[in-house]
């Protein structure tokens, strides 16, 4: 398959399209952050890197089989305080997204986003891309409780299946007192030096998950979660992010992927039929011509 992934991040969707023993032809990827890139070069030396969605001429581009995206969430999202939904800066370039979706006409795409955003946002969303979006939490595939809304013309896309993940399953060591981990966040890179500030975010249930390595009263025994635990929370391969120091690599993993989640998504697709359709799309545009 030729792929086009928009935000691209450190190239989750090209680890689930390989977990999900899909075969890819181009990966064509849209990033602009440096740290986010360095992880996917690190990792895929084959990915073309086309820059900022903004510039993306799609006529450079060959027929695209899948479109993947998950467009900025910081305006959309309930943790932003006074968000400005889609017509805030970053969430506003979901309409650059669908530029670019209704010019390349991909055979299939599918866009994720954040599960709390307002009903009008999510509606707008829906009636642009022309379909309603299913809600699958990650705590279903990994010990992180994360919703998600995924919109997508993959047909028979369903619920995966509760793999019984808990958190203390996936530390490296010390121990936790709750079963799965708040959603980890791009904050995650920006972790308190203050323990106690620390400990008082954690039990007023703030955007943080801590890790005990001596009993749960024991201030100075805390810790926030290391590198290979957040890669475990989003269920990527260790050591994916190895050429970043931890608080870099909590940062673009935090903007990430669940990658169980995509790869489940994507395993509904067959991909001769993908590539059948895709050249009885062509055969189509080109007798309209």
């Amino acid at each position: 398959m030729i792929i086009l992934s928009l935000f691209d991040g450190i190239s989750g969707g090209r680890v689930a399209l390989e977990r999900a023993n899909i075969p890819i032809e181009k990966y064509y990827a849209s990033e602009i952050k440096e740290t986010a890139i360095k992880v996917s070069k690190d990792n895929y030396k084959d990915i073309i890197q086309l820059g900022d969605v903004r510039t993306i001429r799609t006529t450079d581009l060959p027929k695209i089989d899948l479109l993947m995206f998950g467009s900025p969430c910081q305006d959309l999202s309930n943790a932003m305080k006074n968000r400005k939904g889609l017509t805030g800066e970053k969430s506003s370039l979901f309409f650059e997204a669908l530029r670019i979706l209704r010019e390349v006409k991909p055979t299939y795409f599918l866009m994720e986003n954040v599960a709390s955003m307002k009903k009008e946002d999510k509606d707008i969303i829906s009636k642009e891309l022309g379909v309603e979006p299913i809600l699958i939490n990650s705590s279903l595939v990994s010990a992180q409780l994360r919703k998600r809304l995924y919109w997508t013309n993959i047909p028979n896309v369903d619920l995966p299946k509760d793999r019984g993940i808990e958190l203390q399953s996936i530390l490296t060591s010390g121990k936790t007192n709750r079963k799965k981990s708040r959603a980890i966040l791009e904050s995650e890179s920006r972790p308190c030096v203050k323990k106690d500030r620390l400990l008082h975010r954690y039990n007023i249930g703030g955007f943080i998950t801590l890790v005990f390595e001596g009993e749960f009263s024991e201030v100075d025994k805390i810790r926030v979660l290391n590198q290979t635990e957040l890669e475990r929370l989003q269920t990527l391969p260790e050591g994916y992010t190895k050429c970043l120091d931890r608080n870099s690599a909590a940062g673009v993993i935090g903007d990430g992927w669940t990658i169980d989640v995509i790869a489940h998504i994507l395993s509904k697709l067959k991909v001769m039929e993908v590539k059948q359709e895709a050249m009885q799309s062509e055969a189509r545009h080109s007798s309209q011509a």
